[in-house]
């Protein structure tokens, strides 16, 4: 099985660092072009593209704050038709549920959800002209166990999967499949902070069957089955890559 994507071109949204660079450059390597998203950080969504353009693919980066609505409503303008949407970008905001503002929901609300929604009614008619189409949402171990600070965080990841859940059926006739995958704890530049605190460190591994954390590279390789030739026959999935951790 080679999970070839040659001829397909893809938008990973927040693919500048993280979990969703990871996702770009394994798409690449299995042929596709890449358009990479960032909000903030575009010194390390131009190191992604450049990176995809040494692979020998096409790759442009494309800057949105997908908690503006507006800007979410242009992205797909600046990035042009694709046929395999990845939906990676997502904002977290930690405190305790009591002091939950309407701006806090309101943020996480447009970014982790709304911008879903909107981006995937855009892309969806090229990929029913093409006869093809891939989307992922990338959504979170806290679908199952919600942390007790991010509240608004894992409601809005359950209701992405719910969107992934309904058009998954409505989709399929079009040859589009809609899939979720959902990490767990994984090394990256988001909790870095936090897991240098030895003792909370040592509470997540432990709450980890596999007793360890993972690496973004762990959730990329599922994204490019999904989307290849081999993933053809999957569509309405919500698949764990969490170490055990929602068991």
């Amino acid at each position: 099985m080679e999970f070839e994507l040659r001829g397909h071109r893809a938008l990973v949204t927040g693919s500048g660092r993280g979990i969703g660079s990871a996702i770009a450059l394994e798409l690449a390597r299995g042929g596709a072009d890449v358009v990479v998203h960032y909000s903030n950080h575009r010194d390390s969504a131009e190191k992604i593209a450049t990176e995809i353009q040494n692979m020998g693919r096409e790759s442009c980066v494309v800057q949105a704050d997908l908690c503006k609505l507006a800007e979410t409503e242009a992205l797909l303008g600046k990035a042009g038709n694709v046929d395999i949407l990845v939906l990676n970008a997502s904002v977290q905001i930690k405190k305790p549920w009591e002091e939950i503002t309407l701006e806090d929901c309101e943020k996480q609300v447009n970014c982790n959800y709304l911008s879903s929604l909107l981006l995937i009614q855009q892309a969806v008619p090229y990929m029913r002209q093409q006869g093809w189409g891939r989307i992922i949402t990338i959504g979170s171990v806290q679908e199952k166990k919600p942390h007790p600070q991010m509240l608004i965080y894992s409601s809005t990841k359950c209701a992405q999967t719910g969107l992934m859940y309904s058009l998954a059926g409505q989709l399929a006739r079009d040859g589009i499949t809609v899939n979720n995958v959902a990490p767990g704890v994984i090394a990256t530049d988001r909790n870095t902070e936090a897991l240098k605190d030895e003792a909370y460190a040592r509470q997540v591994t432990d709450s980890i069957p596999m007793g360890f954390y993972g690496e973004k590279e762990d959730c990329a390789g599922i994204v490019r089955l999904l989307c290849s030739r081999e993933g053809r026959y999957i569509t309405g999935e919500s698949i764990y890559v969490d170490g055990g951790k929602h068991v």
